[in-house]
C-alpha cells in the first residue's frame, strides 16, 4: 500500500474542485476498502422476494443494519482515523455526532489506540449515550441541534490543536462509506438503481461516487423524509439550504442540514440522478414491514430508503434494484411504539 499522505497535503489535492473529488474518489475507495477490510464486515447483499413481487424484478437490500456498531458509520470513521499520520493523531481527534458516526469513530479509535473527545448534543438519546460508554471514550456536550453540535466541536478543534473528523464533509469519510457501493456493484453488477438514505451526503457521495465511475447507467436515488429534506432543497435551489426549525422525524440519525461548504453538496448535484421524499408514517410502515417480513430491525433512517422504494415501487418495474439499509439503532421504546400502533391499526 502506498505511504499516507499528511491530512494538510490530502485536503489541499482533494479540494481543488468537485470534478477533481469526482474522479480521484473511486481510487481512494480502492484504497480505503483494502485498509479497513481487516476491521469491517462485508455485509450480505439480501434478495428480498417480497419487494421483488412489488416491482416485478430483482430487489437487493444492503444490510449495513448487520455492520459493527449497527451502522454503516462504522466504515467512514475508521478509514479517516487510520488514514492520518501518527503524529496527526498523536494531537488528538475530535468529532461530533448524535450517535452513529460517534460509534463509528468510538471503534476506530479502539482499533488505531488513540485518544479522542466526541460532542453529542444535550439532548442526545440516552441509550446511544450509554453505548458510548462502552468504548472509553471522552464525551462532551452542547447544543440542542446537530449542526450546532457540530460547528461547536470544529470550533474546538481548532482551538484545541486536534484532529477534526467530520461526519460527512471529509473525503476520507466519503470513501471509507463508499466501500458500500464497491461492495454492491461487486455482487450485482448490472444494477440498474441504488436507493441511499441521505442526510449530510457522505453515504450516497461516496456510493455514488464508485458506481457512476465503474456503472454510469445505474441510477442513484436520494431518500429523504419530509420532515428533514434540506440536501433535496440545498440542490433544488442550487446553494446549501438549512431549515431555521426542523421538524422531528423517525430518521434522526440523517436529520439536520450540511455544514457551509460541505464537499458533499456538489457531489449530490453531479452524482444524484434524483430524489424521493417520505413521510414520517411511510418511515414508520418500512421499519415494521422489515420486521413483520425479513424479521430485522432497522432504524429510521433505513426505513427512509425502503420506504421511499415501497413508494414508488412501479417505477422500477423490470429492473434490479439494490436498497442500502444503513442502520439498526432505533430505541426499544421506539420501535415498540411504532409495533404497537401497527398493531392496533390491523385489529
Amino acid at each position: 500500500m502506498p505511504a499516507e499522505k499528511s491530512e494538510e497535503a490530502y485536503h489541499s489535492e482533494m479540494s481543488d474542485c468537485s470534478d477533481t473529488l469526482e474522479l480521484k474518489l473511486p481510487r481512494e475507495i480502492t484504497q480505503a476498502a483494502r485498509r479497513i477490510g481487516p476491521h469491517i464486515l462485508e455485509t450480505p447483499l439480501f434478495h428480498s422476494a417480497y419487494l421483488s413481487e412489488m416491482c416485478d424484478g430483482e430487489v437487493y437490500l444492503k444490510l449495513e443494519s448487520e455492520q459493527y456498531t449497527g451502522s454503516f458509520k462504522a466504515r467512514g470513521a475508521l478509514n479517516k482515523v487510520l488514514s492520518l499520520p501518527a503524529a496527526a493523531r498523536a494531537a488528538g481527534l475530535l468529532t461530533a455526532s448524535s450517535g452513529n458516526h460517534a460509534q463509528g469513530f468510538a471503534r476506530a479509535l479502539a482499533i488505531s489506540g488513540d485518544h479522542g473527545l466526541i460532542y453529542l448534543p444535550e439532548n442526545a438519546e440516552p441509550s446511544k449515550v450509554a453505548a458510548l460508554k462502552h468504548y472509553g471514550v471522552e464525551l462532551a456536550f452542547h447544543g440542542t441541534d446537530c449542526l450546532q453540535t457540530e460547528l461547536y466541536a470544529r470550533a474546538q478543534a481548532d482551538q484545541q490543536g486536534m484532529v477534526w473528523v467530520s461526519p460527512y464533509n471529509d473525503p476520507m469519510i466519503i470513501a471509507g462509506q463508499g466501500t458500500v457501493g464497491r461492495e454492491i456493484l461487486a455482487l450485482q453488477p448490472e444494477v440498474d438503481a441504488v436507493l441511499v438514505t441521505v442526510g449530510g451526503g457522505g453515504l450516497i457521495s461516496g456510493i455514488a461516487s464508485w458506481i457512476k465511475a465503474e456503472r454510469p447507467a445505474t441510477r442513484i436515488i436520494g431518500c429523504l423524509p419530509e420532515n428533514s429534506p434540506e440536501m433535496y432543497l440545498s440542490v433544488q435551489k442550487g446553494e446549501l439550504v438549512m431549515l431555521d426549525e426542523p421538524m422531528e422525524t423517525l430518521s434522526d440519525g440523517s436529520a439536520g442540514g450540511c455544514e457551509p461548504g460541505a464537499i458533499t453538496f456538489d457531489l449530490c448535484r453531479e452524482l444524484v440522478d434524483d430524489y424521493v421524499l417520505v413521510s414520517e408514517d411511510e418511515i414508520a410502515a418500512a421499519i415494521c414491514w422489515m420486521v413483520d417480513k425479513h424479521h430485522k430491525i432497522i432504524e429510521g433512517a433505513a426505513g427512509v430508503a425502503l420506504g421511499a422504494f415501497m413508494k414508488q415501487a412501479g417505477r422500477f418495474r423490470g429492473q434490479k434494484v439494490a436498497i442500502v439499509i444503513c442502520g439498526a439503532n432505533i430505541t426499544t421504546e421506539t420501535l415498540n411504539a411504532l409495533l404497537g400502533r401497527a398493531t392496533s391499526a390491523t385489529t
